[in-house]
């Protein structure tokens, strides 16, 4: 019984921390290099586990050691793998990631094996799909899988968390079978065709994506936190003040512990703070997967901020 399913990308991220990012064609030396564990479905696993969710991944990995290490990684996690298929002479997913002073990123993803995932591996795992009260998906999946992942999951009570990432142009049908949609600035904006410059733009992008069918719209706004978006209330929950050193899997972290905490029973408000609370923790340590917290050092913040 997986309280969490989370269908989406495992890749890895080939990190490079630079002085600044390089503009079209332009090389710029950097310094330390990291291989990491990353993909936004495989971030978002961990992040739900770690934040005491019981979680399912459903995905794709190719038939090579970069794959073998992605699916150890996250069974040590403690996250069901059983759903996630190898693809004969495909490439696993991979990322290259830049990493600025700021902690500012720019990353470049080869899907390899994640572009795999079809609709029919996605029924395959329709008992987890059944069994969840979270199921969580991104976009770094073929459109289609994801469309049948949330109409399984609509089909058997489950409510559907999107991270629309990267962003694009969605069926109309999908709109309705979602629970909740967490778009950053960027992604609303794209979402919408509304330019966002202060929280009141904010508020009108959620409204125009709520119009669309979906419940709730939680629009995550970087450091200044998170607005959200229902068909009752709206709430800005401000964002945590903390030395920022690299933003990679950020919006990851808020998604998967947002994903937990709902599954656990929380309302959308606690689910949010939390998952907040986890995003600014995760900004404050270098990589996609190593950066993301516990559920106790997520307590341990917010107690720390009362």
């Amino acid at each position: 019984m997986s309280a969490v399913v989370v269908v989406g990308s495992i890749n890895t991220d080939m990190v490079v921390r630079v002085p600044r990012l390089p503009r079209a064609g332009e090389t710029v030396l950097g310094g330390d290099f990291r291989q990491v564990a990353g993909g936004k479905g495989a971030n978002q696993a961990v992040a739900a586990s770690r934040a005491g969710g019981t979680v399912a991944m459903v995905g794709c990995v190719g038939d090579d050691q970069l794959g073998c290490d992605a699916v150890a990684g996250l069974r040590r996690e403690g996250i069901d793998v059983s759903q996630i298929h190898r693809q004969p002479a495909v490439s696993s997913g991979v990322a290259s990631v830049l990493v600025d002073a700021g902690g500012q990123n720019s990353i470049a993803v080869a899907p390899g094996a994640n572009a795999c995932l079809t609709p029919a591996m996605v029924r395959q795992a329709e008992s987890l799909l059944a069994a969840a009260e979270i199921v969580l998906v991104q976009l770094e999946v073929p459109l289609e899988a994801v469309v049948e992942a949330t109409t399984i999951a609509s089909g058997h009570g489950a409510r559907v968390v999107l991270d629309p990432a990267p962003a694009q142009p969605l069926p109309d049908a999908l709109w309705g079978q979602l629970s909740v949609i967490t778009p950053n600035v960027t992604e609303a904006e794209d979402l919408t065709g509304r330019a966002i410059r202060d929280q009141g733009d904010a508020l009108a992008a959620a409204g125009v994506l709520r119009d669309r069918g979906v419940s709730s719209a939680i629009v995550t706004l970087g450091a200044a936190g998170v607005l959200v978006s229902t068909r009752q209330t709206h709430t800005v929950i401000v964002g945590h003040v903390v030395e920022a050193v690299d933003t990679t899997a950020a919006g990851d972290t808020f998604a998967g512990a947002l994903a937990a905490r709902m599954a656990d029973g929380a309302d959308l408000i606690d689910a949010s703070r939390f998952a907040n609370a986890a995003a600014a923790l995760a900004v404050t340590r270098i990589g996609a997967q190593p950066s993301v917290p516990t559920r106790d050092e997520v307590s341990g913040m917010l107690h720390d901020a009362r």
